[in-house]
């Protein structure tokens, strides 16, 4: 729980933590006074200001709900953010009242975008699939595989929603564990962070490669790799080729995606069967 103490240090000082653990902050009835001829009124703009100071120090994000490897439901989390209307009705109470001095911040939940009952429906029928094999014997861009399998699975693209591989994914770096291994840059093999990951960008798309599937951008290496026919490919790169897609469909469409023993691949389950 964040405390507001609604009195003496200036609105940008940091939050202390009190002897008991509560983390508090102060903001000053002065600054946020805007004087207009002779009516006193709060600055809104000070006040808005405070207010996403505080939502950024309070704000957790929910979990969706998701699948595990044997295809149980994982129940999500509810997240939470600051209740910006009650907080500004404590606050114009303290502004012109004197009180109270000392408020909990009031908190709004966030609930996940993609709950049980949903995942329940979505993984009723497998409406496209594609496995693709890779050497174990390459440690470092077999762990690349499997980090970026990690990153897409269980990821659910609504009704007329776009997905981005690199959005999703996010950059690959050292910090998230991903390691140097070959990449193909303008036909050449060199070797680079996350080097293998276009063997799962890969199998997605043509996983995904449905009727009600339109692709958006994809890109093809600049030669041929071994784990897809030629012109079935699709090359990422952080800062450059992405692979994206839209979902036509009616229904949300589930990526289940998995690397292991050897093998990359990926389902795509709807509550609808094609």
């Amino acid at each position: 729980m964040i405390t507001v103490i609604l009195s003496f240090l200036l609105a940008s000082a940091p939050l202390t933590v009190t002897e008991d653990g509560q983390v508090a902050d102060k903001l000053v009835k002065e600054d946020f006074e805007l004087l207009y001829v002779d009516q006193l009124l709060v600055d809104d703009t000070k006040l808005k200001l405070q207010m996403d100071i505080l939502d950024e120090k309070l704000y957790e994000e929910p979990i969706n709900a998701k699948l595990d490897e044997n295809g149980k439901i994982i129940e999500g989390e509810p997240g939470r953010s600051l209740d910006r209307q009650k907080f500004q009705e404590l606050f114009l109470n303290y502004f012109y009242k004197g009180t109270p001095r000392k408020i909990a911040l009031p908190e709004r939940p966030i609930y996940p975008r993609v709950g049980s009952e949903l995942l329940a429906e979505i993984r009723e029928h497998k409406i496209g699939s594609y496995t693709t094999k890779f050497k174990q014997s390459n440690k470092e861009r077999s762990r690349n595989i499997e980090l970026a399998a990690e990153a897409i699975n269980n990821h659910v693209v609504f009704p007329g929603e776009s997905f981005s591989f690199n959005d999703v994914v996010g950059e690959r770096t050292k910090e998230k564990g991903y390691k140097r291994a070959p990449v193909i840059v303008k036909g050449e093999l060199t070797e680079d962070i996350g080097g293998g990951i276009c063997q799962v960008s890969s199998t997605l798309y043509n996983a995904v490669d449905l009727k009600n599937i339109e692709m958006t951008e994809r890109y093809s290496h600049s030669r041929s790799v071994p784990y897809v026919p030629p012109g079935r490919d699709a090359t990422v790169s952080w800062y450059g080729p992405d692979f994206a897609f839209t979902n036509n469909y009616r229904q949300p469409i589930l990526i289940r995606a998995s690397a292991k023993n050897g093998e990359m691949t990926i389902h795509i389950l709807s509550s609808e069967s094609t």
